[in-house]
């Protein structure tokens, strides 16, 4: 399928999604709060909405595809719309979706505290809202919420760190510069609190040292260190400004970046400054298993990167969604961490994994997540 802004699908003959189970962990079952059993229309009149936050990012791509294929083989129509990074824009096509009588809504938001309103217009239609990725904030009306564990990803960031430079053992002290996700999205916290969990007691006893002004506001509010909507041309400036101003006369030795994008960025800024692979390159986190970043990590430019196989979300929301449609119980693997400010969510939760340079073809090439062709 061609990826579009916007694409309806009519899909093919049903399959059975049962199989989906032998990819992820195994589910506390939750009851589906709009649905009853055996009243579910066939799947080929049942219009699934799906919005995903822009384009412009390598992992919404693979998502959205990812999700579309897998509904096609259950035979539902679908509509799949990206936000362009654009909250207004995104909302606007929430609401076409419920105006075009969609059943169930997949949405990874923008800003999840904006959709309050729109969702209640769903609700008012008896049509159930799963959260996709990103948690949807401060309303009642949304049931679901499906993701990897975002606070581990943060945490496996930090642990890499620890262990990476010794942080126990060793002398030190190394500059640390941290970086944090777009404060609009709910996820960056997460994932900046589990690696800053870790990383904080040697920041407090000195064993990592945040030379610039900006990082050192980490301490307080992740969000002052936020780079808006991901961007990986800000990291980069962002980058190059702490460079310039606080490494003329040193090194910095760690850069915590929370995902992929930024460590783009980063890694192009410390190019121009003249760091080069070798034993005093920095030490660069990220999250996703982009195709450019693997790259990296095959230079030496980059350390690592959480990886999170959409395949297994796509499967499981999938599989959630086939489960509403039909009545039946929807699986959900963890009841009573996420909290949106207004409920709990039934949530599934699935485990992400830390990939270095010697196991890219292992595990990423050999399960075809990337082909080799993509590492060149």
């Amino acid at each position: 399928m061609a990826i579009r802004k916007s694409v309806a699908v009519l899909a093919g003959a049903a399959v059975a999604l049962a199989a989906f189970a032998g990819c992820t962990p195994s589910p506390t079952p939750s009851a589906s709060p709009n649905t009853e059993s055996g009243s579910a229309a066939p799947a080929g009149d049942t219009l699934i909405g799906i919005t995903m936050p822009t384009v412009s990012l390598e992992r919404w791509n693979n998502d959205g595809k990812g999700l579309v294929d897998q509904l096609e083989k259950a035979g539902y129509k679908t509509m799949l719309d990206y936000g362009d990074n654009k909250n207004e824009q995104q909302i606007q096509q929430i609401e076409n979706q419920i105006n075009a009588g969609a059943k169930v809504l997949v949405i990874a938001s923008i800003d999840g505290s904006t959709l309050g309103p729109t969702l209640a217009k769903a609700k008012e239609k008896g049509i159930t809202v799963l959260a996709y990725d990103r948690l949807i904030m401060k309303t009642p009306d949304v049931d679901y919420y499906a993701t990897f564990d975002n606070y581990l990803i943060g945490k496996l960031q930090g642990e890499f760190i620890k262990e990476k430079l010794d942080l126990d053992n060793a002398a030190g002290p190394f500059n640390f510069e941290p970086f944090a996700g777009s404060p609009d999205d709910n996820n960056a916290s997460l994932f900046f609190q589990g690696a800053w969990d870790v990383l904080k007691p040697y920041v407090d006893s000195g064993k990592l040292v945040i030379q610039s002004e900006t990082g050192k506001k980490a301490a307080s509010n992740w969000q002052d260190i936020g780079i808006l909507e991901w961007k990986a041309t800000t990291a980069q400036s962002e980058m190059e400004t702490r460079l310039n101003s606080y490494y003329t006369d040193k090194k910095v030795n760690v850069v915590l970046s929370p995902n992929d994008s930024l460590a783009l960025g980063i890694a192009q800024a410390l190019e121009t400054k003249g760091y080069t692979p070798g034993p005093e390159y920095p030490v660069l986190s990220g999250q996703d298993g982009d195709k450019p970043n693997l790259k990296l990590i095959l230079a030496d430019k980059q350390s690592m990167t959480v990886w999170k196989d959409t395949r297994l979300l796509a499967a499981q929301v999938a599989k959630m969604v086939d489960q509403i449609v039909k009545g039946e119980t929807v699986e959900t693997n963890n009841t009573d961490t996420y909290n949106n400010g207004v409920k709990v969510l039934p949530s599934y939760l699935i485990t992400p994994e830390v990939i270095v340079k010697d196991q890219i073809q292992e595990k990423l090439v050999g399960s075809g997540f990337v082909t080799e062709d993509d590492l060149k």
